[in-house]
């Protein structure tokens, strides 16, 4: 018999606060965290990157949905229809605890302890310009693939949900509307947020009845919808990401944290009232059509266990908004924590909430095939069945209302989160290209944050207008091998610090050894043999830049550990 899905959440959520509790409090004693030290936040406010969040929960709204994203539902789900729901899970768990969120706060303390400075200017602390330039090479190319992937499961979405358009843009108006409130007309905290929440649920309301089909308009709209909903999401990126922090990103992304909030408490109350059985297999394969278990599941969950995107949130927005160092192990570790449960809630939804045989239109294997509308269809389908009786308790309306808005609503929730991820890696994207481009290889024309801007939004776009599915593999893997070496810059922080750097240098190992696996699974029997060149140039690229900042990482550390090794003599 197979077991209640309540059941499984309990164990699942249980342990991830333990872990937050007890390993977030060992790591945090690790980092030293002192209150009384000025941030860079409170240091050198600009007005522009460095303003302090209005209060720690602000914050960590802004630095969990922007870390959220898309990533830990699309990843899990795909994950749990190849090898089964308990590896998901498993996974998630211990990556989460003990590489994800050690991860995330690690890099978030080494960015306070270099002035704010992002993930790759630390590098360069640490281990040398070389390595700098090598590193930032390298997040710059996965940050082309975090835009791409993400513009184009958007696009997608928005062309098969219309009913998401209104509250998608929508959060814009009302993100603005709230940051004013807070920051211009110094309003009530607590008021501001409630007038921004209820804003921000009229517009879900609005956007279910009324449906902005993009078709309707006509010509090129109607003829390519997908691709056009591509430049209109690239036009967005490229202009949140050069608008002041505190007009646009802290108060959307906060807003946007109230959505997941609502989803995730909602979809939770609906498990524990129909608390239905896990229907998909827990175990499946351990070889798949989409390659063996280790390592292409452990990349395929990405976000849900472990990212390298989230270092560059860290190092990159959330360390130049902390206002205090007592609140980061809260925004650090705790917001991976927080993911962990999401990427739970979405493995529950669509292996307890969906049908693996039968039941045409909520059958997991058929809504997962190309036709079917893949990973986010499934969760909001899945979502939809798990909250359609509290949804109807609410409503007072029947079934038929109830699983539209249900699915709506979950939805919602991941194009909420995509959009976030969106602008925030937009911005990241024009540090790292300001730091590589204009500082280190001292091209003038790109120290411009709009020339900036533009070369990531270009490159994007070139590998947006493809299907988001052929990149997300090699998203993982990338994504999971920048962890690796963030990881690796961190161990070198600590060890110059005179701390204890095992807690971080066995996880940098792990992601390591499993990232260049799965990466060099795709480029040989998967990509070459497609006739996938781009992104079996990509692959290649970041294979051999992962291999020279791993070689030149070890030699810091041997040079860190003589240094060490003639002070005690």
């Amino acid at each position: 018999m197979p077991p209640n899905s309540l059941v499984v959440a309990g164990f699942v959520v249980g342990a991830l606060l333990l872990g937050y509790l007890f390993y977030g409090r060992f790591i945090a004693k690790l980092w030293g965290i002192d209150p009384a030290r000025k941030t860079p936040a409170m240091e050198r406010p600009d007005g522009i990157d460095y303003v302090p969040a209005k209060h720690w929960s602000v914050l960590f709204g802004h630095h969990f949905s922007s870390i959220a994203g898309a990533g830990p539902i699309i990843g899990p789900v795909i994950a749990c229809y190849y090898w089964g729901w308990l590896p998901a899970l498993i996974w998630i768990v211990i990556g989460s605890i003990f590489l994800g969120a050690v991860h995330d706060f690690s890099a978030l303390m080494a960015s306070l302890r270099h002035k704010g400075q992002s993930i790759a200017q630390v590098a360069e602390a640490v281990m040398g310009k070389r390595t700098k330039i090598i590193f930032a090479s390298f997040i710059w190319l996965a940050l082309v693939l975090v835009i791409a992937v993400f513009v184009a499961a958007a696009a997608k979405t928005l062309t098969k949900e219309p009913a998401v358009v209104i509250p998608t843009f929508g959060l814009i108006g009302v993100a603005i509307f709230t940051g004013l409130l807070m920051y211009k007309w110094n309003m009530n905290q607590l008021l501001a947020t409630i007038i921004g929440v209820g804003l921000l649920l009229g517009l879900i309301i609005l956007g279910y009845h009324f449906r902005l089909d993009i078709t309707q308009i006509g010509g090129v709209f109607a003829q390519h919808p997908v691709k056009c909903w591509t430049v209109i999401l690239l036009i967005y990126g490229y202009i949140a990401s050069v608008t002041p922090v505190n007009i646009l990103l802290q108060p959307r992304d906060y807003l946007a944290t109230f959505v997941l909030y609502f989803g995730m408490l909602l979809g939770f109350v609906g498990l524990i009232v129909t608390h239905p059985p896990m229907r998909a297999p827990h175990y499946i394969s351990w070889s798949t059509s989409s390659g063996p278990m280790w390592p292409m599941m452990f990349v395929m969950v990405a976000c849900g266990a472990i990212s390298g995107f989230h270092s560059l949130i860290a190092s990159g927005t959330t360390s130049k908004q902390l206002a205090n160092e007592r609140y980061a192990k809260r925004v650090g570790y705790g917001a991976m924590i927080f993911e962990g449960v999401l990427a739970a809630l979405a493995v529950l939804c669509v292996c307890a909430g969906l049908y693996w045989q039968g039941s045409p239109g909520w059958n997991y294997p058929e809504i997962m095939a190309d036709e079917g509308g893949g990973a986010i269809v499934a969760f909001g389908k899945g979502y939809g069945q798990i909250t359609s009786s509290v949804l109807g308790w609410i409503s007072g309306r029947g079934p038929e209302f109830t699983l539209q808005l249900g699915m709506l609503i979950g939805i919602m929730t991941i194009k909420t989160f995509v959009m976030t991820t969106l602008d925030s890696a937009t911005r990241i994207g024009r540090y790292v290209g300001e730091e590589l481009f204009g500082q280190s290889l001292r091209i003038k024309f790109f120290s411009n944050r709009f020339m900036s801007t533009s070369l990531i939004i270009v490159f994007a776009a070139c590998l947006a207008f493809g299907a988001y599915e052929s990149i997300w593999k090699v998203f993982g893997a990338a994504n999971q091998l920048v962890a690796a070496l963030a990881l690796m810059v961190v161990t070198m922080v600590l060890l110059k610090l005179g701390k204890s750097a095992k807690y971080t240098l066995y996880p940098a190992i792990v992601m390591l050894v499993t990232t260049i696996g799965a990466l060099i699974y795709q480029v040989v029997w998967v990509f070459l043999l497609n006739g996938r060149w781009l992104l079996a140039g990509i692959g290649i690229v970041l294979i051999v830049l992962a291999g020279v900042m791993t070689a030149e990482g070890i030699a810091t550390a041997r040079k860190l550990r003589v240094r060490a090794a003639s002070k005690t003599e």
